[in-house]
């Protein structure tokens, strides 16, 4: 048997069709606390649905804003960059590599409009410096001063895809 709890805290039980209905609220109860431990880790989180239809739009939509963004953003810093990509990334946002090609995931075009600008201002520092330092995040700051806030409420954003 298996036992997930999705981040919109749906719990899902999958079991054998031969399986019973005691035998899975069994199962289900001597798992308990580890349910409750994972539900309550979904608290809080902001719950992002997609659906799987639209996943070309959304690209497409992610492709316009991060041309458009990272244009005004990079010309502020006085920076360039060279190339844009749009992927489907599993665990990460963006990415800046060290020829200046910027890369980030489709999904900040159905993040909220100011953490979208966020991590497009974060790649774009990156242009600059290629680590996390201080004298990165102070770059950030310069355009995002409120970013610890921001970063952290990136963090318990939870994409749902249906």
């Amino acid at each position: 048997m298996r036992l997930v709890v999705y981040p919109d805290a749906r719990v899902v039980v999958t079991a054998p069709s031969s399986f019973g209905i005691a035998t899975i609220e069994r199962f289900v109860a001597k798992h308990s606390e580890w349910l409750h431990r994972r539900i309550a880790r979904t608290a809080g989180r902001k719950v992002i649905h997609i659906n799987k239809a639209e996943i070309a739009m959304l690209k497409k939509r992610a492709l316009q804003l991060a041309s458009e963004r990272c244009a005004d953003v990079a010309e502020r810093y006085g920076f360039q960059y060279k190339k844009i990509a749009i992927r489907a990334q599993k665990s990460r946002w963006g990415s800046c590599s060290r020829a200046g090609n910027l890369s980030f995931n489709y999904k900040i075009a159905a993040l909220p409009a100011y953490i979208a600008e966020y991590i497009i201002v974060h790649e774009i520092c990156h242009l600059k410096e290629m680590n996390h330092s201080k004298r990165f995040w102070a770059l950030v700051a310069q355009v995002i001063p409120n970013h610890t806030q921001l970063r952290k409420e990136l963090r318990s954003v939870a994409i749902v895809y249906h």
